[in-house]
């Protein structure tokens, strides 16, 4: 029964649907099912790598791990990426450890954890990564740490949230080797393994570290010299001299050269970016060893007497890797950046992503004379996001982001001549010469009443008085510059300008959290969740809209070139002809939630998508007929460029739609 295809399983759920009191339009489908072509992320590059691995002995061939459950590949040692495999239909799996067996190469670990959830788990490649399976042993659970013992490498060590495990059967089985229930000894951060006797265990916790001699049997808290309460993020121990240890916690950074039996914090990193998340050895010049830490990377080339910070402070840094054969060669795994190669022992960095693309797109917007141009918003990426561009259809992007000072972008529209607005988590910007400029100014006219003098008689008018101007600063929900007067839907109200966005009038007096915007002519219309106004004259008086009765939350709105109204909502699509006073559903398409709306003029086509669904439909708005598309990825939105479709999506950036088309036919 799982396998129907959505809109079957609504048909069977359709007489437990409330009637509706406004008139319903049925559009009756029948959809041929059929295997259909993947849709391609095609960037833009970039976004959050959690490690980066090795395969012993080629140094070239590279694993990434990711926060979306993806896991990458590389051959040309991070020059390019493929994606190799999805290890779970969920899309936050965080894959923090790949191991890959030196004996075997073919045998390939995977260690992974959830935001926010207490869940995870091991998956396991016996064949180079073409099929993976989840470890029974290990199934569900959070596993931060995870690691191989250096002298016997069919030992492996994971550590959870319950505590730490070890297998010593390659995998295979799997028992827990500290006191279960215990207190103290869970919430493994990190681990590590003396590198001549396998019963040398380092297990860091979020409060402090832990030892033991004989396999797990009895354990030790090993603090002293530590700040109480430290969660230790990363714990490396010298090949040579297996008593040097470094250790990385929430308080600093950590030496011992006594097995742990006393630690002394290093000085040299600042306060702010004590948040080490990895240490790494350079495994040729032992006294060189780098620290990632959540302001940037820092090195040491004297065995910690002194650091240097070897990357702005803008960089996270979630793993280093360093080529053992060439550890000139330094890898990073960066949030919001993704990955940054060094050939000069980390002097400087460039950004190595092509074909990784883990943006997280909420805007997307297409020259409508050259649809090879597209404009690309993201959020969550600071100064690595703001605005990506491509003139050549997605295959290059270039970011353009200077003045947005990064600002997440939440809309994007381009007007009819070619000028681009953005909409952000504060304010309005507009593109000029590759630089964006703020277009904020609210200059509102009021009528104020004024006592005056007519035919000898005292009376009160109204005049027109300018305000004083001032900025706006609220989120940007929505944005339309198609007509002559442009309009924006924000945290703040409603706002219109007449002047290309030199001033704005407007504000809250439709009130506030507006989050989609539509222009039709000189008709406008705004929505917030709860309800539609509607403007006859270019947004100057604005008058409350009739809604369906049955709509509960609405998510966007549009025109078509008709002056039809659509409307996207939580229980699906509805269009109104007449302004709001009777409203028609679509209620056979086989979709909900529908959070996103977009007419395309050249086929007169309403494209519909949902951001808990891989489906994207598109209604004829004259006969109402549909087609789907299944694209294998959670949407944003959805939008044409030329011939063909892209949808911005959660997790994997722009996405393109393969050719030739794939879309099955509803039949009426």
């Amino acid at each position: 029964m799982d396998s129907l295809h959505p809109f079957m399983k609504f048909f069977r759920a359709l007489h437990r649907v409330a009637p509706f009191a406004l008139p319903l339009l049925a559009v009756a489908s029948a959809a041929a099912l059929s295997a259909q072509a993947a849709w391609s992320p095609i960037g833009p590059d970039g976004g959050d790598a959690r490690v980066v691995t090795a395969v012993p002995g080629d140094p070239r061939h590279l694993y990434l791990g990711t926060t979306n459950s993806l896991i990458y590949e590389s051959t040309d040692e991070g020059a390019s990426w493929r994606r190799m495999v999805k290890l779970d239909a969920s899309d936050d799996l965080v894959v923090d450890h790949i191991l890959v067996e030196e004996s075997n190469p073919s045998l390939i670990f995977a260690a992974a954890w959830k935001f926010d959830h207490p869940e995870g788990g091991l998956w396991v490649s016996r064949d180079a990564g073409k099929t993976w399976s989840e470890v029974k042993g290990l199934k569900g659970q959070s596993i931060r740490a995870f690691t191989q013992a250096p002298s016997n490498h069919r030992i492996l060590f994971a550590g959870t949230l319950q505590g730490v495990f070890r297998s010593q059967d390659a995998g295979e089985t799997w028992s827990q080797i500290t006191p279960a229930g215990s207190t103290e000894l869970h919430e493994i951060e990190s681990l590590a393994i003396d590198p001549r006797d396998p019963n040398i265990i380092y297990a860091g916790t979020w409060h402090l570290p832990w030892k033991t001699t004989d396999g797990g049997a009895h354990w030790n808290n090993v603090k002293e010299g530590l700040i109480d309460d430290s969660d230790v993020f990363s714990i490396i121990i010298d090949p040579q001299q297996p008593n040097v240890i470094y250790l990385s916690a929430c308080s600093g950074i950590y030496k011992s050269e006594s097995g742990g039996a006393q630690f002394k914090k290093i000085q040299g990193i600042p306060a702010t970016a004590r948040r080490t998340r990895v240490l790494r050895q350079d495994p040729v010049h032992r006294d060189t060893v780098y620290a990632g830490t959540t302001e940037g990377l820092y090195k040491t080339t004297n065995a910690g007497k002194t650091f240097q910070r070897m990357t702005g402070p803008e960089v996270i840094v979630n793993d280093v890797h360093i080529n053992p054969t060439n550890p000139d060669r330094v890898i990073l795994s960066t949030d919001r950046g993704g990955v940054l190669t060094s050939d000069n022992s980390a002097v400087s960095f460039t950004q190595t992503n092509r074909g990784f693309s883990a943006r997280k797109v909420q805007a997307l917007t297409i020259d409508p004379k050259d649809p090879s141009r597209v404009y690309a918003g993201v959020v969550n990426d600071k100064t690595y996001g703001g605005v990506f561009f491509s003139s050549d259809g997605g295959e290059r992007w270039k970011q353009v982001a200077d003045g947005l000072e990064g600002r997440d972008v939440f809309a994007l529209s381009e007007s009819p001549d070619g000028v681009v607005l953005a909409g952000t988590s504060s304010g309005i910007f507009l593109l000029e010469k590759e630089e964006w400029q703020p277009r904020n100014t609210i200059a509102n006219t009021i009528a104020k009443p004024t006592p005056t003098v007519v035919k000898g008689k005292r009376v009160i008018v109204e005049k027109s008085v300018k305000e004083p101007t001032r900025q706006f600063d609220g989120r940007v929900y929505g944005l339309d510059a198609s007509g002559d007067v442009w309009a924006a839907a924000t945290s703040g109200g409603l706002y219109t300008s007449k002047d290309k966005g030199v001033t704005w009038q407007g504000g809250p007096g439709q009130g506030a959290d507006f989050t989609s915007i539509a222009v039709h002519g000189e008709t406008m219309a705004a929505a917030k969740p709860a309800g539609i106004v509607l403007s006859n004259d270019s947004g100057k008086t604005w008058w409350p809209m009739g809604i369906p009765t049955a709509v509960t939350h609405i998510h966007r709105i549009i025109f078509a070139a008709d002056g039809t109204l659509w409307l996207g909502s939580r229980e699906g699509v509805y269009f109104t002809r007449d302004k709001g006073k009777a409203w028609m559903w679509v209620h056979r398409l086989p979709m909900k939630d529908v959070t996103d709306l977009y007419y395309d003029a050249q086929t007169n086509k309403l494209l519909v998508s949902s951001h808990g669904s891989d489906f994207i439909y598109a209604i004829d708005t004259q006969s109402l007929d549909w087609k789907w598309y299944q694209t294998g990825y959670h949407l944003y939105m959805v939008r044409t460029a030329g011939d063909r479709m892209l949808a911005a999506s959660l997790d994997d950036g722009v996405l393109a739609e393969p050719k030739p088309s794939q879309a099955q036919a509803g039949q009426r």
